[in-house]
């Protein structure tokens, strides 16, 4: 008798107990075996077998689907979810199974819970999209964000038994589009940077916007004898939270080192995204840093090989003759944009018989070469003018030919002026020239008004040797002032910024009070200091 009712048992407990389990969670895949934990009689939809047809065939559907889906059945919003649902809500799983949402979700109830209401009292679906909800699913809690749509599930009589939940986590897409965003911001503002000094102050306000990620961004300058190790990114805990400390090293000689760090979010796992991101923050910056650090050491290089030009350039020009008739003052400025010695220059001495003589010039060619030609153009000039003991005609006559003869092999314009020092019976000197295709000089007279001297142009020396020059005159009342100027004082690259030689003359109008010094800086003022060519200037005083 005992052994027929053992398997009478058997088979009634299989039919009104495992079999409706069975029967209900088939299709739950991994998560079968967590649905067979839970106690179903104790929770408030009860066991199984007492489930309307409704939520059989709505759980059928959420566990055969892979797209995140939950069950909130009953008053309570007991859950019930699919194996998609585990990913979202981590280590909630699976004490979540079988318990009220309220009680899995007490850190956004106050959120979701009139949600669910809404939907329960019939109020109509709801779709949420980007909605932040921290939660607690790692052991902290969590900046998450998700899109989700809650809609009723409706059974006999269209009654409302519970709610379905189709839900997407957008924490990775929002986190990654701003960081993104922050990288650009920091990208941009690196662009622009020209000195390291300012590079904390440019990095901390790129990064401002971005503190959900990084916050109390600092930028420490190492040195050799600072003793901080130059190894990978490292994250550090902290009693305020993660710190993230990131060398940076540039590739620049010398090497230039920093050392970034900066709060983390301790509501966001320090996973690879996000150390990827932190190693391009630090990407960004330390290619920023080679940049500049190589652009100041080209600076650095190019101010001295400017120092070094200008002297050399210098070096090469004398010194103004000084007489207590007239005042000569004399000025060179090499281009703005260019370190290199150039062809212009200046020169002034007094012939054997008292006469002074003064000359500018201007070699073609902004290099070495130009200044060696320039020093042997003025040398040749200088020696003529002693030998021949000619008007300026003939000795610029004199010095083409030379060239043709002896070289340099180059092209130049040089205005050789030649005015009498003793004072002639009317108190004034009389001034000789000869223009060998050389901007023509400015006359300022004592009575303010200034005047080109612009007799018709004759070629330039180097071109044709046997060229026949001419010499003009001019008288020069004391307190004359005579201005000669190479042309990389009025000529730009850009046609519409150039200006003819007549735009001197409003410069030095009505300055006749000003000596020779003074009327030097003034017209340099005026034209500037971005200068594209080399400029020589020399202005003659009479007094």
């Amino acid at each position: 008798m005992r052994w027929a009712v053992v398997p009478r048992l058997y088979r009634i407990t299989i039919r009104e107990g495992l079999y409706p389990m069975i029967a209900a969670f088939g299709d739950a895949g991994s998560l079968r075996g967590a649905y067979e934990q839970v106690d179903w009689a104790a929770t408030a939809v009860g066991p199984p077998d007492s489930w309307s047809p409704t939520l059989r065939a709505s759980l059928s559907i959420t566990l055969n689907t892979r797209f995140p889906v939950t069950l909130l059945w009953g008053p309570r919003y007991v859950l019930l979810y699919n194996e998609a649902y585990v990913e979202l809500i981590a280590g909630k799983h699976p004490a979540a199974l079988g318990r009220p949402a309220e009680e899995v979700f007490p850190e956004i109830w106050d959120v979701i819970g009139p949600l669910l209401d809404s939907v329960r009292r019939g109020d109509g679906s709801v779709l949420m999209q980007d909605l932040r909800l921290d939660l607690h699913r790692n052991g902290f809690l969590e900046e998450c964000y998700f899109t989700f749509a809650y809609s009723a599930v409706r059974g006999a009589g269209n009654a409302i038994e519970g709610v379905i939940d189709i839900t997407e986590e957008a924490t990775p897409r929002i986190v990654t589009r701003r960081r993104i965003e922050a990288l650009g911001r920091l990208a941009q503002a690196l662009a622009v940077l020209e000195d390291l000094d300012h590079l904390a102050d440019k990095v901390a306000a790129a990064l401002r916007p971005a503190a959900s990620d990084l916050s109390q961004v600092r930028l420490h300058r190492l040195h050799d004898h600072d003793g901080v190790a130059r190894e990978d990114l490292t994250i550090a805990q902290t009693a305020d939270g993660p710190l993230v400390r990131i060398p940076l090293a540039s590739l620049a000689d010398p090497p230039v080192e920093f050392l970034l760090t900066a709060r983390l979010n301790d509501a966001l796992v320090v996973d690879e995204a996000y150390r990827t991101f932190l190693r391009l923050v630090g990407s960004t910056t330390a290619e920023a840093i080679a940049r500049v650090a190589a652009h100041q050491a080209e600076r650095r290089a190019a101010a001295l090989e400017r120092r070094m030009s200008e002297a050399l350039q210098l070096s090469l020009l004398t010194p103004p003759v000084e007489d207590d008739r007239v005042q000569i003052a004399v000025r060179y400025r090499p281009a703005a944009e260019q370190a290199h010695v150039g062809g212009d220059w200046y020169d002034s001495f007094v012939l054997p018989g008292g006469c002074l003589t003064v000359a500018i010039g201007d070699v073609s060619g902004h290099d070495r070469r130009a200044a060696a030609d320039m020093a042997q153009i003025r040398n040749l000039l200088r020696g003529i003018a002693f030998t021949v003991q000619s008007p300026p005609s003939a000795i610029l006559s004199a010095l083409d030919r030379a060239m043709a003869t002896l070289g340099p092999s180059t092209l130049a314009t040089v205005l050789l002026a030649q005015l009498t020092l003793p004072p002639r019976p009317a108190g004034g000197h009389l001034l000789r020239w000869s223009n060998a295709g050389h901007p023509p000089p400015v006359l300022l007279l004592p009575t303010g008004q200034a005047r080109l001297l612009t007799p018709p142009p004759e070629p330039l020396l180097g071109f044709l040797s046997t060229t026949t020059r001419a010499d003009h005159t001019v008288e020069l009342p004391p307190g004359s002032s005579l201005v000669l100027f190479t042309d990389g004082l009025i000529e730009r690259r850009e046609a519409e910024r150039s200006a003819a030689p007549e735009c001197l003359l409003d410069v030095v109008a009505q300055r006749q009070q000003l000596s020779a010094d003074e009327l030097c800086d003034e017209i340099l003022k005026h034209f500037g200091d971005d200068l594209e060519d080399d400029v020589a200037l020399t202005i003659v005083r009479t007094v």
